[in-house]
C-alpha cells in the first residue's frame, strides 16, 4: 500500500451493527466516495461466506445458534463475525499494478500485527500460504487471531479484517473457519491479552495514519450502547411535558427526564449547560403568525380530507410561511410513532390501525393544491411487518396517476434495514428520497436511540444505488461541533447524497433535549459553503430550515447540477410540509 498525503475518515460505529447495514455503507463509499475511510465496529452473530465459499464448510444451520448467513462479494472462504470481535472495513484507493491485491492485503495484515504489538502481543506474526494474522508460527499449533477477506475493483478497496478481541469462540466451532480445518482459531483474550474494544481501536486508528502515510484524521465515534429497556416509549418522561413557553422567564428544571440526560451525558454533552427551558430566542429564530387566506384554505383542505401533516404534528417553526405559499408535508400511516427521539414532538402513543384509504386522500390533495412538488413523509412503523412501506408506495402511486406532472418527494423512516421494505419505497420512483442523519455521529444514541448511524447512511445508499435522487438532513444545537457537522456532511457526500438541509433545534417540551446553544446565521452560512465545495450538489442551511423547506427549490438545484431540466412555469409548485 502506497503511502497516502490524504485525510483518513475513521468511524468507530459502536453498538452491534446489522451485516447488511454496513455492507450497504461500504458499497456507497466505495462507489461515491472520493476519500479514504475506515469503519470499525461489530456485528451480532454472522456467518459470510466469501465468494469461493464451499457450503459444506457451515456445518450447523445458523439459525440454530442465532446467527445470520450471509453471502458476501469478498474473497476466502466463510468465517464468523460477532460480540466482541473488530471488524475493520478499509474503503480506500488501492494503487493499481500487477500485484495491487495482494500487497493491499499485506498492508491490512501488518496494520493489524502492529496493533496488536502495541497493545501487547508481539508475537503475532504471517503465515506463509494462509493469509491473515496468525499467533504461534514459531510453534507447533499456529493459531490464527485476525481473518483476511476483501475486494478491489476499479481500484477501491471493500471489506477487510476481523481481530477476535473476546468473542464466543464456541461459534467458530460451527464452520470451518476460512476452509481450514487443521488450524485453530484464537483471540487476544485467550492469548492473555485483556483490553476493551476501544483500546483496540485507538491502536488500530493510530496504526493506519502513522503506517499507511496520512497526513491527517478524522475519527468520529458511535460506541456506546443503551439498553433496551431506554428505548421504549416515554423515555423522556411522564406524560407529554410542558411546552416551551414563548415568553422569557427563569430556568424550569422540572419534568427533564433523568434517562434522556444521562445519555447525553455518556455521550459527552453536560446537559446542565443547556440555555433554559425558557430563554428567548434570538431574533433570526423569531417567526410572526401569518394566518391569511391561503393559510386557512389549505387547513380547511386537510381537516376536509382527514390528514395529518408534521407541519402541526411536529411543530414546525416555518408553518405559517410554508401554508401561506400553499406548501406543507403530508405524514402518512397514522400520527403515532414507534420510536422516541430526544427533539421530535410526534405522538408515541401505541399506534392505530393503518389507514387503505389515505393515499387516495392524500393524491386528492395534491390535485386539488396543483402541486408541483409534494412532499411525504411518515411515523416510524416499526410494529408492521413491511415497516409502512406499502402505505409509502401506495400514496406515491396515487399521486403520479391522479397528477402525472407532480415530484413526489418522500421522506422515510430507516424501515429497520429492511431490503424488502426498502425496496418497496424505491420500486415506486419517488422523485427525492429522503431518509435523515438528523445528527453528528457522537450524539446518534441520545437523540434518536432507536436509529443507527450505519444503517441511516446504509439506507441513503441503497437509495442512490437505485438510481434515486437522495436528501438527508441534520439538525443543530444539541451538543455537536462545528467540525462534527463537517464530518457528517462529509459521510453524506461520500454516499452520494445530493441534498442536505441543515436548521436550528428548537425544544419543543421539557421533556425533550434541551438546546445546547443557538447556531448564528453565519455558522449555517459557513455549513453551507463547506457542503457544497465538498461536491455535495445543494446545501440548504439556516436557522429555521427543516427538512422540507424549499424543497422544490432545493431538487431543482440537485437537478440542474446533474444537467439541464425542463419547467412548465404554468403549474402551480409547492411541496406540502
Amino acid at each position: 500500500m502506497s503511502p497516502s498525503p490524504r485525510l483518513l475518515r475513521a468511524r468507530w460505529l459502536g453498538g452491534r451493527v446489522a451485516y447488511r447495514d454496513a455492507h450497504a455503507l461500504q458499497r456507497g463509499l466505495w462507489e461515491h466516495g472520493d476519500g479514504d475511510w475506515l469503519l470499525l465496529l461489530e456485528h451480532p452473530h454472522t456467518y459470510t461466506m466469501g465468494v469461493r465459499a464451499k457450503a459444506e464448510h457451515v456445518l450447523v444451520d445458523p439459525a440454530s445458534v442465532g446467527a445470520e448467513l450471509v453471502r458476501a462479494d469478498r474473497g476466502g472462504d466463510v468465517t464468523y463475525h460477532g460480540p466482541g470481535q473488530l471488524v475493520g472495513y478499509p474503503i480506500l484507493d488501492v494503487a493499481p499494478g500487477p500485484n495491487s491485491t495482494p500487497c493491499y492485503v499485506h498492508g491490512i495484515e501488518q496494520l493489524v500485527i502492529d496493533a496488536l504489538a502495541d497493545l501487547g502481543l508481539p508475537g503475532a506474526a504471517r503465515l506463509d500460504g494462509y493469509p491473515g494474522v496468525w499467533v504461534g508460527v514459531d510453534g507447533p499449533t499456529p493459531r490464527k487471531i485476525a481473518a483476511i477477506g476483501v475486494r478491489v475493483s476499479k481500484g477501491r478497496s471493500m471489506h477487510g479484517f476481523a481481530l477476535n478481541v473476546d468473542p464466543d469462540m464456541s461459534y467458530f466451532g460451527h464452520i470451518v473457519p476460512c476452509g481450514i480445518a487443521d488450524k485453530p482459531v484464537t483471540s487476544m483474550a485467550a492469548e492473555g491479552v485483556a483490553v476493551s474494544t476501544r483500546e483496540v481501536v485507538d491502536a488500530v486508528v493510530a496504526r493506519a495514519v502513522s503506517g499507511w502515510g496520512y497526513a491527517g484524521l478524522d475519527r468520529q465515534d458511535t460506541a456506546w450502547r443503551v439498553a433496551d429497556s431506554d428505548l421504549a416509549a416515554f423515555t423522556r418522561g411522564e406524560g407529554p411535558g410542558a411546552p416551551v413557553p414563548a415568553s422569557a422567564g427563569g430556568r424550569q428544571d422540572r419534568g427533564e427526564p433523568v434517562r434522556l440526560l444521562g445519555r447525553l451525558a455518556q455521550a459527552g454533552v453536560d446537559p446542565s449547560s443547556g440555555l433554559a427551558i425558557e430563554e428567548r430566542k434570538p431574533e433570526w429564530l423569531r417567526v410572526k403568525a401569518k394566518m391569511g387566506a391561503e393559510y386557512r384554505a389549505l387547513k380547511r383542505t386537510v381537516k376536509e380530507l382527514n390528514l395529518v401533516t408534521v407541519c402541526e404534528e411536529a411543530g414546525c417553526p416555518n408553518i405559517y410561511e410554508c401554508w401561506a405559499d400553499g406548501t406543507g408535508t403530508f405524514m402518512i400511516n397514522g400520527d403515532r410513532c414507534t420510536r422516541a427521539c430526544g427533539f421530535c414532538l410526534v405522538d408515541t402513543r401505541k399506534p392505530q390501525a393503518v389507514d387503505p384509504d389515505e393515499p387516495a386522500r392524500v393524491a386528492e390533495a395534491v390535485a386539488r393544491m396543483g402541486l408541483a412538488h409534494a412532499v411525504v413523509t411518515t411515523v416510524a412503523r416499526d410494529d408492521l411487518a413491511d415497516d409502512g412501506a406499502s402505505g409509502f408506495a401506495a400514496t406515491i402511486e396515487a399521486i403520479h396517476a391522479t397528477s402525472p406532472g407532480t415530484a413526489v418527494e418522500v421522506l422515510i423512516s430507516d424501515c429497520r434495514g429492511h431490503e424488502a421494505s426498502l425496496q418497496t419505497i424505491f420500486a415506486a420512483r419517488p422523485e427525492v428520497l429522503n431518509h435523515n442523519l438528523e445528527t453528528v455521529a457522537r450524539l446518534q444514541r441520545a437523540v434518536r436511540p432507536s436509529a443507527s448511524y450505519t444503517r441511516s447512511l446504509g439506507v441513503l445508499a441503497r437509495a442512490k444505488a437505485a438510481g434515486l435522487t437522495t436528501k438527508s438532513g441534520l439538525i443543530v444545537g444539541m451538543g455537536e461541533t462545528f467540525d462534527e457537522v463537517l464530518s457528517a456532511l462529509a459521510d453524506l457526500h461520500g454516499v452520494g447524497v445530493d441534498i442536505v438541509t441543515v436548521g436550528q433545534y428548537l425544544r419543543p417540551t421539557s421533556h425533550h433535549l434541551p438546546v445546547a446553544r443557538w447556531w448564528t446565521p453565519e455558522e449555517f452560512d459557513r455549513l453551507r459553503v463547506a457542503g457544497e465545495a465538498m461536491g455535495i450538489p445543494h446545501v440548504e442551511a439556516s436557522p429555521l430550515t427543516r427538512s422540507s423547506y424549499h424543497a422544490r427549490q432545493a431538487a431543482d438545484s440537485a437537478r440542474h447540477a446533474a444537467g439541464p431540466v425542463a419547467t412548465d412555469p404554468g403549474v402551480a409548485s409547492g411541496s406540502f410540509r
